[in-house]
């Protein structure tokens, strides 16, 4: 069981001494490190498990780190990502914040720079996914649309901008505060505004089917969860 200053992590990395000294150094830095040594390997250790990091080389052998970070992306899968490689050009940065990456780290690199990172990225998700999935709620951010079951729903740019800010967050609640916040930013609406544009959104995601997703928790604000776990998912 993990205290509450460890961290899990899974590092993807072909060169075996250089995998085996940056386990060893996390640990010591009471980070706890899986390790695959190929994208196949590691994209299903992912799957299978919820790290706080990811560490994760681009050249490996059967999935190179691109490959194996867009299908994370792609499955919603928001760990964050540290991408390792020997290339430092401008191209190959973009290329792998494109992959839906967050951090890039030119190998050789300093272990403690290393620790640093990853002890920043694990304190939040990846803003790199671009579809979640709460039940049968599917919401795509790339094309700006979602779905209930086989239904499209008809959301305004604001409901939909609601919608992604609760999604980011399933199942945890979203204070009123700190969706006005992200919504509105520092030109906040009259007070009904939020009111008016939850109800559309609960008319639309909730209405005629047969488990509400959106729950107002007292005290606090909304929250996007599936009612029957007690977790949801990204796709």
């Amino acid at each position: 069981m993990l205290t509450d200053s460890q961290l899990d992590v899974l590092l993807v990395e072909d060169d075996l001494d250089l995998a085996a000294t940056i386990v060893d150094y996390l640990e010591l830095e009471s980070i706890l490190c899986d390790h695959a040594a190929n994208g196949v390997a590691g994209l299903s250790l992912i799957r299978q498990n919820r790290y706080q990091a990811i560490i994760l080389d681009i050249n490996l052998p059967r999935m190179n780190g691109l490959s194996v970070c867009e299908a994370m992306r792609t499955e919603g899968i928001d760990t964050p990502v540290i991408m390792l490689t020997a290339r430092d050009s401008l191209d190959d940065k973009l290329e792998g914040f494109g992959s839906g990456a967050d951090d890039y780290l030119v190998k050789p690199f300093a272990m403690e720079e290393l620790v640093v990172r990853v002890r920043t990225l694990s304190k939040r998700r990846s803003g790199q996914v671009n579809r979640f999935q709460v039940a049968d709620l599917e919401v795509d951010l790339q094309h700006k649309q979602a779905r209930r079951g086989e239904r499209t729903l008809k959301l305004s740019p604001i409901a939909f901008r609601i919608l992604e800010v609760l999604a980011r967050s399933s199942p945890n609640p979203v204070s009123r505060e700190q969706l006005v916040q992200s919504v509105w930013g520092e030109d906040p609406p009259d007070s009904n505004s939020l009111k008016v544009h939850m109800h559309h959104l609960r008319k639309q995601v909730d209405d005629n089917t047969s488990a509400n997703l959106i729950h107002t928790i007292s005290s606090v604000g909304f929250a996007l969860k599936d009612p029957t776990t007690t977790s949801s998912s990204g796709e």
